[in-house]
């Protein structure tokens, strides 16, 4: 039989059921049940409609820059030209190369989380997308990604764009920010969020895009945001 901690218990009084409640209570709700010592990463999980009227399923795969940042903290490297590392050095990224890069690359050594490209290096990292792609590393031009302005690239990364993809079921997440956000900066990402998803919706996808939506916390508890 399976036993909950004392603090999980302790969560599960703050359930609130038959009841609908405004979305800045379920913010304030979310941020007093992250009881961790850690800086908790609050989320919002989402499911889409895919079904389009014409064609197939939709995949939606796009960066969403949050005004008030994420708070998640992103290694980043950049792949360059020789003749570019002093500027992608000053740009703040943590790891800098250029065929040494490909080389660690090719070994397996990923000490990055993120990985930047200008477009003349697209071509010779491209044999190694069927390692970075399922790690979610690969460069794209859609995401920001490969770009020859490094300087934007890293800064946009660093202050809060996150990356949006759903799943074939169409769930999809994204981190609004951490518990040490104060309830209005969450607001205002979440609500930039969620415009920011409706402004993808095709016209080839007809009624409601955004079937359900939901607040949590790393270690908390789920609430259902009514009313999208």
């Amino acid at each position: 039989m399976k036993r909950h901690s004392k603090r999980y218990k302790e969560l599960l009084k703050s359930i609130v059921k038959d009841k609908k409640i405004e979305l800045n209570e379920i913010i304030d709700l979310v941020k007093k049940n992250s009881t961790t010592k850690f800086d908790e990463s609050i989320d919002v999980s989402l499911r889409i409609n895919l079904k389009q009227s014409k064609g197939g399923d939709l995949s939606l795969r796009t960066v969403v820059k949050l005004p008030n940042g994420s708070g998640k903290k992103n290694k980043i490297a950049v792949l360059c030209e020789t003749d570019k590392i002093e500027e992608a050095k000053k740009s703040g990224a943590e790891v800098v190369g250029s065929d040494d890069l490909i080389e660690k690359i090719s070994q397996g050594k990923f000490d990055f989380t993120k990985l930047i490209c200008t477009p003349a290096m697209m071509g010779k990292i491209g044999k190694h997308g069927k390692v970075l792609g399922p790690k979610g590393l690969m460069p794209n031009p859609k995401l920001g990604t490969v770009t020859n302005d490094i300087v934007k690239a890293v800064k946009d990364i660093k202050t809060g764009l996150v990356e949006i993809r759903n799943d074939k079921d169409g769930n999809l997440a994204s981190t609004i920010g951490r518990k040490s956000f104060s309830s209005e900066k969450l607001l205002e990402n979440y609500k930039h969020f969620i415009d920011s998803i409706k402004k993808e919706k095709p016209s080839t996808i007809k009624g409601e895009f955004i079937k359900n939506i939901f607040i949590t916390s790393t270690m908390g508890i789920s609430y259902r945001v009514r009313g999208k």
